[in-house]
């Protein structure tokens, strides 16, 4: 995935271990991350929306929205997340194209995952 390749030689990686929070829903936000190694859990109010593995990115609403962040992201193995803050999500949008399509894609894959659950 285009993710995993852009940032998988990244230097501002963060690494949380299993069971621990990467942010929580209500929480102000201001940066997203791209999973480069391990499974975490997507949840919303307190159901499993989507399980993330290598790849894979989290908290992008941050890059388009202030509002503070729509669900909670927990390790379910040890994690490492390379950290994108909005002028480099811009320069990328910018600069990659294809990041900016590639965002959109996950952010409306979610979305019906969500509608599917409340339907």
């Amino acid at each position: 995935m285009l993710f995993f390749d852009l940032f998988r030689h990244d230097p501002s990686f963060i690494q949380i271990k299993s069971g621990e929070y990467l942010f929580r829903e209500g929480e102000a936000g201001d940066v997203m991350y791209v999973l480069i190694s391990g499974e975490a859990e997507i949840t919303m109010g307190g159901l499993s929306l989507d399980i993330c593995r290598s790849g894979d990115i989290v908290g992008e609403l941050a890059m388009v929205d202030e509002a503070p962040r729509s669900a909670t992201v927990i390790a379910r193995t040890d994690c490492q997340f390379a950290v994108i803050d909005k002028n480099r999500f811009h320069f990328l949008v910018d600069e990659t194209p294809r990041f900016a399509i590639d965002v959109m894609q996950v952010m409306a894959r979610r979305l019906k995952h969500v509608n599917q659950r409340l339907i």
